[in-house]
C-alpha cells in the first residue's frame, strides 16, 4: 500500500501538520526517529513507535516512506539513510542549510523517488488557480505578486512547551526569513506558470529582531518566457496585520488568492475581469489542507502513478536561491 510513514524530526510542523495531514490522506504515521527523548514520548504517547536514529528506524522495517522534518542542516542523513533503504523520501524546505548540502542530497537519491516538501504546490487554491491560468481565464500572465509574512521573534515558540527556536541560528538554518518562506513562493511561480525561474535578485533586511539572521526580504524573478515575480516574505510582520496573498496578473484578467499560503486550508480565490473589474470566486476544496493534499500525492507517486516530484528541479531552485542569496548578504 505505501501508506506507512516515518517521520525524521517529530517537531510542531511535523506534528501538528504533516502527521494530521497523513492521515487525513488515508496514511498512517507507523514510525518517528528523534533524538530527542520529549518528542520520542510524545510519539509514542500517541501509540507511534519511537526511535533515535533514522538508521534504527529504517533497519527495524517501520515505514515504507520517509518525511524529513529536521533543522535544515541535518536532512542530508536522512535521505542518504532512505536513499540506502530504497525508501521514497520527501524532505522539507529549504532542501538544506547549505548548496552543498542540498546538491549532496539530489546526488544520494537520484533515482529514487524523493522531493522537496513543497506544501504550497499542492494547496487546493493553487492548484485551481494553476488550472485557471492554464485554461486561459487571465489570458497571456504577465507578473506574480506575493506576500508571505508572519512574527517571528528571537523567542518564537509554536506552543506553550520550551522550544529550540534554530530557525534564527545561521549555522542550522541557513538564514531567516527569505531561506524559510520564499523557497515556497519560488516553487509555487513555477508550478503555477509550468516554467522554471531564470533569474533571481534578492534584498535583504535585518529591520526589527536581533539575531544574525534576516528577518525580511523582497525577492523579483523572472521565469523563461518574461514572467515577472515580486515575493514580500518576512519574520517582522504583526500576525493580525494582512500577510498571506498571491496574484496572478495577466493581460486580460487577475486571480486573487487571499490566505492560502500557510500550513491550514481555507482561504479564497476570485477571478477579476479586466475588462469590466468584476469579482467572480473560484471553487476550490477549501476543507483539504496543503499537508493531506502533498501526502496524498506522494503516497499516490509511490504507488506508480503520475506526479510533479521533480528533485532534480528542486536543487536547480536552491542553486538559484542561493546565488541570489549569498550575493544580498554582501550589503545586509
Amino acid at each position: 500500500m505505501k501508506g506507512r510513514w516515518g517521520i525524521a524530526g517529530y517537531g510542531w510542523v511535523a506534528r501538528d501538520h504533516m502527521a494530521p495531514g497523513i492521515r487525513a490522506a488515508g496514511g498512517t504515521v507507523s514510525a518517528v526517529a528523534d533524538p530527542s527523548p520529549h518528542a520520542r514520548a510524545r510519539a509514542e504517547a500517541e501509540g507511534i513507535a519511537a526511535f533515535e536514529t533514522v538508521e534504527a528506524m529504517l533497519t527495524a522495517g517501520a515505514c515504507d516512506l520517509l518525511y524529513v522534518a529536521t533543522p535544515n542542516d541535518a536532512h542530508l542523513g536522512p535521505v542518504r539513510a532512505a536513499a540506502a533503504a530504497g525508501v521514497p523520501v520527501l524532505c522539507e524546505k529549504p532542501l538544506a542549510a547549505s548548496l552543498a548540502d542540498a546538491e549532496a542530497i539530489g546526488a544520494a537519491a537520484a533515482g529514487l523517488l524523493a522531493g522537496t516538501a513543497f506544501d504550497q504546490r499542492h494547496h487546493p487554491a493553487h492548484r485551481a488557480m494553476a488550472d485557471a491560468i492554464g485554461n486561459g481565464a487571465i489570458g497571456r500572465p504577465v507578473a506574480i505578486r506575493i506576500v508571505y509574512a508572519c512574527w517571528v521573534g528571537p523567542d518564537w515558540s509554536p506552543g506553550e512547551e520550551a522550544h529550540d527556536n534554530w530557525r534564527a541560528d545561521p549555522a542550522r538554518a541557513g538564514g531567516g526569513a527569505v531561506i524559510d518562506l520564499a523557497p515556497h513562493g519560488l516553487d509555487l511561480a513555477q508550478m503555477l506558470l509550468g516554467e522554471p525561474l531564470v533569474s533571481l535578485h534578492v534584498d535583504l533586511q535585518r529591520r526589527v529582531h536581533a539575531y544574525p539572521v534576516e528577518d525580511g526580504g523582497m525577492l523579483s524573478a523572472r521565469t523563461t518566457s518574461g514572467v515577472l515575480l515580486n515575493a514580500h516574505v518576512a519574520y517582522n510582520c504583526a500576525e493580525a496585520l494582512p500577510r498571506r496573498r498571491l496574484e496572478v496578473l495577466g493581460d486580460t484578467g487577475l486571480l486573487v488568492a487571499t490566505d492560502t499560503m500557510g500550513q491550514s486550508a481555507g482561504g479564497t480565490l476570485e477571478r477579476r475581469c479586466g475588462r469590466t473589474g468584476a469579482h467572480a470566486p473560484i471553487a476550490f476544496a477549501a476543507d483539504a489542507s496543503p499537508f493531506a493534499a502533498q501526502a496524498a500525492a506522494f503516497m499516490a507517486a509511490a504507488r506508480g502513478h503520475a506526479h510533479d516530484f521533480d528533485l532534480a528541479r528542486d536543487v536547480a531552485l536552491m542553486r538559484l536561491l542561493d546565488g541570489a542569496y549569498r550575493e544580498a548578504l554582501r550589503w545586509l
